[in-house]
C-alpha cells in the first residue's frame, strides 16, 4: 500500500517542532517533504543512515513502520508515531505502551495535535524510559531463532549411526 501524506504535512510537522522550541531535520522520504520557509532552524535530507542519526536527535517523528520503529527504539530516541495504515497502528501502540514516546491519534496531525504528542515524547521521563528500553533490546534475534529451529529439527530426526 503506497503511503500518502497530506499536502501540508511538512508545514504541520515543522510548526509543531517549532512550537516545542526545537529545530527540525526533515527527511524528504516517501512524502517528498521539504522546507516551508527559509528560516535557519530546519534542514532537509534525502537518504540518511537512521542508525547513525537517531541516537543524536531529541525525538523521531515517523509513520510507524517496523524498521523505523525498531531503529529509533534501539537508538534510545523518544518517538512520535503518526500511523498511516496496517501494522503501523500496532507499532504506535507499542511505543505508547512502553512509554518510549507517543502514538498520534490518527493519520492526519494538526500542528496542535502533533505538538502535544511531541511534548510527551520530549519529557525527561520519556527519554529515560527510551534509554532503558534501548539497553534491553537483543540484537542477536536471528541467531537465537536459527538455534531454536536447528534444535527443534535435531530433536525430530533420528540420529544416524555408522
Amino acid at each position: 500500500m503506497p503511503m500518502r501524506a497530506s499536502k501540508d504535512i511538512a508545514e504541520v510537522t515543522i510548526e509543531a517542532i517549532r512550537a516545542q522550541g526545537r529545530r527540525a531535520l526533515v527527511a524528504r522520504g516517501w512524502a517528498d517533504m521539504g522546507l516551508i520557509d527559509d528560516r535557519d532552524d530546519c534542514f532537509v535530507v534525502g537518504e540518511v543512515n537512521h542508525q547513525a542519526l537517531f541516537g543524536r536527535v531529541a525525538a523521531v517523528v515517523h509513520h510507524g513502520g517496523a524498521g523505523t520503529t525498531t531503529t529509533a527504539t534501539r537508538a534510545g530516541a523518544p518517538q512520535v508515531v503518526v500511523p498511516q495504515a496496517t501494522d503501523q497502528l500496532y507499532w504506535a501502540g507499542r511505543v505508547a505502551d512502553l512509554g518510549i514516546g507517543a502514538a498520534h491519534d490518527g493519520p492526519t496531525p494538526t500542528t496542535e495535535s502533533l505538538s502535544a504528542a511531541l511534548a510527551t515524547a520530549l519529557t525527561s521521563e520519556t527519554r529515560a524510559r527510551a534509554t532503558a528500553v534501548a539497553g534491553a533490546i537483543r540484537t542477536d534475534g536471528a541467531t537465537v531463532g536459527a538455534t531454536v529451529l536447528l534444535d527443534a529439527v535435531s530433536r525430530e530426526r533420528p540420529s544416524v549411526s555408522a
